[in-house]
């Protein structure tokens, strides 16, 4: 157990930390809370590093906030402690916190920017999101605004910000313009990526710091592979 622990935190690329909150940039695979699978979840590998960091004894504790969708990338905030948990739970809440996303899509959207408004509907046997125009019955309504950054040689690099934080929100919304993430076969890309990531990145956070007041501007890296690298060349 040491050592698949050891293993884990040499892996983890923790992006900012203080005595309240860690903020690490997740990889593609991980999941952000245990789950059926039964494989480790982020949670446990932060609790793992900060117990060893620290040399801390008995257990750690470690409040997850949000999560990413496996196959995901970028940035999440986990609570180091229960003072700044639910300060943090509100500002998800209130929407007090900014999210930028990348995505790299396979067709050039509509218009170059716009702010797509859908309903979606989650379909718990399959785990995926269908998106509608208007409300049906069980939705939920989804905002997001994206624009185009440029244009790669067969692709297009998307910044998303959300309004509303629904279930494959990015994914199933962007699907439904005729523009699938690259990787993303359950939203109609035609071929899965080598290491089942999908080109979906939590590139940025801003938010005021729930304890000491101060402004936090959190970016992550990207994945190194060659077609992130070439969003950023």
């Amino acid at each position: 157990m040491t050592e698949k622990i050891l293993s884990h935190k040499s892996n983890l690329q923790v992006i900012y930390e203080d005595n309240h909150i860690i903020v690490v940039n997740k990889r593609a695979g991980d999941i952000v809370q245990g789950d059926k699978t039964g494989d480790q979840p982020l949670s446990d590998i932060v609790k793992a590093y900060i117990k060893i960091k620290y040399n801390k004894p008995g257990n750690v504790y470690l409040g997850t906030v949000h999560r990413l969708d496996r196959p995901t990338t970028g940035l999440v905030i986990f609570s180091k402690t229960s003072k700044a948990l639910p300060r943090l739970n509100k500002l998800f809440v209130s929407k007090n916190i900014s999210k930028t996303y990348w995505a790299v899509v396979k067709n050039e959207p509509p218009k170059t920017e716009d702010t797509l408004i859908h309903w979606l509907k989650k379909n718990p046997k399959n785990n995926k999101s269908r998106a509608y125009i208007k409300e049906v019955d069980q939705s939920k309504k989804a905002i997001l605004h994206y624009k185009i950054l440029r244009k790669l040689d067969h692709y297009f690099l998307l910044e998303i910000n959300l309004e509303t934080g629904r279930h494959h929100q990015i994914r199933s919304q962007l699907s439904s313009i005729g523009c699938p993430i690259k990787g993303d076969l359950k939203y109609g890309f035609d071929r899965s990526n080598k290491d089942a990531s999908i080109h979906l990145h939590a590139r940025q956070i801003q938010f005021t710091h729930p304890v000491s007041k101060k402004e936090l501007n959190i970016i992550a890296p990207l994945p190194k592979d060659a077609i992130w690298e070439a969003c950023t060349n």
